[in-house]
């Protein structure tokens, strides 16, 4: 990503504060594992969005003030004993060079942040993370307003600073729209991978590897997320991530993964048959979830929101759920009832971006004042994901308990409707049952 994308942000940044006012973000810190260990390194979404630097533990500074600089960063400095057990730092000169902003050590950190707070009127700042520095901004407040008689000038105002970001966020730029495309197709590569070397007697978790191995060999060297991987009745677990069971022969496999690149996140979700073959009373519920993934993605265009969709995949639902036996009644009183949500029972869909689950108000103040829900508007990136789940023990006929399926797309709001990012991976039941036949026959 360019670096003149992240001095833009910045740039927006600064003009979306109060006057006078300062706004703090500090990067993600290091996580242990286990004894001398640690996760692998993230950094905090909104200090890459407007960084675009990996480090851990440091503190970014922009200011809407004209008596200092608009943008400091403090971050760790070079230390070639450090450096060469964990890694390289760029540190201060560097960082400022490369990233086109004031950097200094983060040893300078308490009297740097003491001189942005002093005479600012306002400190925007995350209200509900770490912690840490919300206590030490609090402290520096009130000492400042201990000390006004000597000419300090304390703050009157902490502003929640996730909000704003996440007004920014929710609307994709060109760049991240590219990157995310790509995340798209290297995920949709994985998922058809695991299709093509599904087989029975293997287990969920080489499923996994086959798709975490494509992900890396593609660029992206982390998931989005932990992997689903759930056969059989494990997929009626939603957030199933043991992946340790025997695939048999005769189960579905549900499979939830999705790629981060350049911290952007795919999102796919596909259901198939372990044997490459669908059964009728799979094949009824798989093109049922999958009729109602169509309408609802038809209902993604610009001026839609969240509620017409789910509204669009309901009826779909609820129409083939009683057409199959599933549901009982009448039709216009289970649509009222949602008595589809039984077996659906998660939303219909997300934002996406730096996190899997984006950040992004759902609902919005409409011109009466009134929440209303928030409208699609073009470079919006969302999820759609309609499923049906049906754990044995339910109010159903047998040949339906411990089904699951579950189809989910990534998809681009454009001026004249949608773009499916993520359609590579095949979802037709014909097509699914050709690729795996295929690929049982090419073995």
């Amino acid at each position: 990503m360019p670096n003149s994308v992240f001095v833009q942000r910045r740039q927006q940044l600064i003009a979306a504060l109060q006057p006078g006012s300062v706004a703090l973000l500090s990067a993600a810190a290091e996580q242990s594992r286990s004894r001398d260990t640690e996760y692998p390194f993230r950094q905090h979404s909104d200090f890459w969005y407007y960084t675009g630097f990996n480090e851990p533990d440091a503190l970014l500074i922009i200011a809407n003030r004209s008596d200092m600089p608009a943008v400091q960063l403090l971050c760790r400095e070079k230390d070639p004993a450090q450096e060469v057990w964990h890694g390289r730092r760029l540190g201060p000169a560097a960082a400022a060079e490369y990233l086109h902003l004031q950097a200094a050590p983060l040893s300078e950190r308490n009297s740097i942040l003491q001189q942005a707070i002093n005479g600012s009127t306002a400190v925007y700042m995350h209200l509900t993370e770490n912690s840490a520095l919300l206590a030490q901004v609090t402290a520096l407040m009130q000492q400042l307003k201990q000390r006004e008689k000597r000419g300090d000038i304390a703050p009157v105002q902490l502003i929640d600073l996730a909000p704003v970001t996440a007004e920014k966020r929710l609307i994709k730029d060109q760049t991240e729209i590219a990157i995310m495309r790509r995340a798209g197709q290297i995920s949709a590569e994985a998922h058809i991978r695991a299709m093509q070397l599904c087989r029975p007697g293997r287990y969920e978790y080489q499923l996994e590897a086959e798709i975490l191995h494509h992900f890396a060999l593609n660029g992206a060297r982390y998931p989005a997320y932990n992997s689903i991987v759930g056969s059989g009745d494990n997929g009626c677990i939603l957030h199933y991530t043991d992946n340790n069971s025997e695939l048999t022969a005769g189960d579905l496999v549900l499979i939830d993964a999705g790629c981060e690149l350049q911290g952007y996140a795919a999102d796919i979700s596909r259901t198939f048959p372990v044997s490459g073959t669908f059964s009728k009373a799979q094949a009824e519920l798989y093109q049922l979830v999958l009729d109602a993934q169509y309408a609802a993605c038809s209902a993604v265009k610009p001026g839609s929101n969240f509620a017409k969709v789910t509204a669009a995949a309901e009826q779909v639902l609820t129409e083939g759920l009683l057409g199959l036996g599933i549901l009982q009644g009448e039709l216009e009183q289970l649509i009222a009832d949602k008595a589809c949500k039984q077996y659906f029972i998660h939303g219909i869909g997300h934002w996406l971006g730096l996190d899997v689950h984006d950040v992004g108000a759902y609902k919005v103040a409409g011109p009466d004042g009134e929440m209303a829900e928030q409208p699609f508007v073009p470079g919006m990136v969302l999820t759609i994901e309609p499923g049906l789940y049906i754990p044995a023990g339910s109010p159903t006929d047998q040949c339906w308990w411990d089904l699951a399926v579950r189809i989910e797309d990534n998809l681009l709001v454009t001026a004249d409707g949608h773009d499916n990012l993520t359609t590579a991976v095949p979802k037709e039941i014909e097509a699914i049952e050709q690729l795996m036949a295929a690929a049982d026959a090419g073995k």
